[in-house]
């Protein structure tokens, strides 16, 4: 089956989106550097529009997206497309959840381990002509409590890597979580305060939503060990930055690793001030293979919808 829809690609993606539309009779245009007025202009001639973080999807632009039957996030969140406006013009929204999995989980890790072993610090000293061996004296992950806030694709995944380095894994989340996902990683289920009260290590794996956030608030972080580490992967936001900040100053906290902010680009954010931070300019699903199955999952997605079958 051979499709005539035409899609706008808006952001760069992998090529395999590209390849694998056109394979399939859609006529596939690429705008990576498409600026909002160009795109405004041009949204109503198409039938698919794709973006990944870059571009913002408005109501306005919703509005003019007459043809439109289905509007793609190569990626995980949704917080730039505007999901309600495009529902109500009963326009199909799609992401590709399944694409950052692997990818940020790890990443979490790497951030854990980071931390641990305070491996920004003897990069940065030894570069510096400074051997400070004795100095960093670390910590191992092996028998630490990994508190994991939102059990999805993202924190299941980082809950059996943990696993694997012998960490243990609380969980909490409001949706109910799977007994048997439970029971293969020994999963100890609390509610926030709790597993915010037991961990040595907090990942949040959330979206952003009026009831998430500031979800880590002063409040809550004033509950915490004082050597507790905050790891957020998941949507600028979700962390109060200034609380976070406060804490880590005042030594209340072991440290902390933010891949998201509420502003981005995080260009002159006070946390990067302090030592026991870490900063990373939201790369959680910046890898090879992530970006190559996501791009890939959407163009699935796509012929799918409109083959009728999803």
């Amino acid at each position: 089956m051979s499709f005539s829809e035409k899609v706008l690609i808006c952001d760069q993606v992998d090529a395999v989106l590209n390849n694998v539309l056109q394979k399939n009779g859609l006529a596939v245009t690429y705008e990576p550097q498409i600026t909002p007025e160009d795109l405004a202009k041009k949204i109503g001639d198409y039938e698919i529009i794709v973006v990944r973080s870059r571009t913002t999807i408005t109501k306005e632009l919703v509005e003019k997206a007459t043809k439109c039957k289905i509007m793609a996030r190569v990626g995980v969140g949704l917080d730039n497309i505007d999901t309600e406006a495009a529902k109500a013009k009963n326009i199909r929204v799609i992401n590709a959840v399944e694409g950052a999995m692997n990818a940020v989980a790890e990443l979490v890790i790497g951030l854990m381990l980071a931390m641990a072993r305070d491996i920004p610090r003897a990069d940065r000293e030894l570069r510096n002509d400074k051997w400070i061996k004795k100095e960093l004296m670390g910590t191992e992950l092996a028998g630490k409590y990994l508190g994991i806030v939102g059990l999805g694709n993202i924190g299941k995944r980082l809950a059996r890597l943990a696993r694997a380095l012998n960490m243990n894994v609380i969980g909490f989340d409001v949706i109910p979580i799977d007994p048997e996902f439970a029971k293969e990683v020994g999963l100890m289920k609390a509610d926030l305060d709790t597993l915010l009260q037991s961990a040595d290590y907090v990942s949040l794996h959330v979206p952003l939503l009026d009831s998430t956030k500031n979800l880590i608030n002063a409040q809550k972080i004033s509950t915490m060990k004082k050597t507790a580490r905050i790891i957020n992967t998941s949507r600028g936001g979700t962390v109060d930055e200034d609380a976070l900040y406060e804490a880590l100053k005042a030594g209340n906290l072991g440290g902390a690793a933010l891949d998201v902010f509420e502003k981005e680009p995080a260009i002159g954010n006070k946390l990067v001030s302090l030592p026991n931070f870490i900063a990373t300019p939201h790369i959680g699903a910046q890898t090879k293979e992530a970006q190559s199955l996501a791009a890939n999952v959407i163009a699935e997605k796509i012929i799918q919808i409109l083959r009728g079958v999803l």
